[in-house]
């Protein structure tokens, strides 16, 4: 039946982290093939040779699974992300295997049931995850900050200055008589945030000129009190 088969086909693709399994299914449900597959873009590309022209998959939005949709849509397929929260009721069955969830999402697919997420072009994505990337450098950088302040206050020093790692803070760090592992705590934490400042800058960079003359991101900084870096988290996350 897989190789006679002429019509048009389903694909319903279970990703993982290594491994997907693929469902090929014909307009009425039939099973015309399952098969797993190591995530490489050349392995799905076999498979796929067998799906016949111009099919129709399905995946579903969760880990990973950027390098698929973008192999299928240059191979020609319709792509479709499953929204997860929209196929959750299917988590609770009795029967629960890969296959069995690949079929699932192939024949909501094909019945036209499919809860669907908006697959974000490539540009999008990147700057999706350029955004929280700089976000988290920011979160490690305070957590740094916050432990000199600890070691400080551990050691009943007064901090006269606003901003303790400006210069004024800086020649405070270097001549307060600390102990020898507070001490070590602080140097270490202070090159530490100097590695981070260099890494935030190169992503603030980076996502502000992929910005640059976005209307979003424009209309954004009209807001009093936001400027070009804190425009890039609520259009950065949220574009598209």
């Amino acid at each position: 039946m897989s190789e006679s088969y002429e019509g048009k086909q389903r694909v319903g693709i279970d990703v993982h982290r290594r491994r997907s399994v693929l469902v090929r299914m014909s307009e009425t449900g039939e099973k015309l093939e399952a098969t797993r597959i190591s995530n490489d873009p050349d392995r799905l590309r076999e498979v796929m040779s067998r799906a016949g022209d111009a099919p129709e998959v399905v995946l579903e939005a969760c880990y990973g699974w950027y390098w698929a949709a973008d192999t299928l849509a240059e191979l020609g397929a319709t792509v479709h992300l499953a929204h997860p929260l929209g196929v959750q009721a299917y988590a609770h069955r009795r029967v629960k295997n890969d296959e069995r969830d690949a079929a699932d999402l192939a024949d909501l697919l094909r019945m036209g049931r499919l809860p669907e997420a908006w697959i974000a072009p490539p540009a999008v994505r990147e700057l999706r995850d350029l955004v929280p990337h700089r976000a988290k450098l920011v979160a490690l950088r305070v957590s740094l900050k916050n432990q000199v302040h600890a070691v400080l206050a551990a050691a009943g020093v007064p901090v006269a200055m606003s901003d303790v790692f400006g210069l004024e803070g800086s020649k405070l760090l270097d001549r307060v008589s600390l102990a020898t592992t507070q001490r070590a705590r602080v140097d270490s934490a202070r090159r530490l945030i100097d590695m981070l400042d260099v890494e935030i800058d190169t992503f603030t960079n980076l996502a502000a000129g992929r910005l640059r003359a976005d209307p979003g991101y424009l209309a954004v900084q009209t807001i009093p009190g936001i400027g070009p870096i804190l425009a890039l988290t609520p259009t950065g996350r949220k574009r598209g």
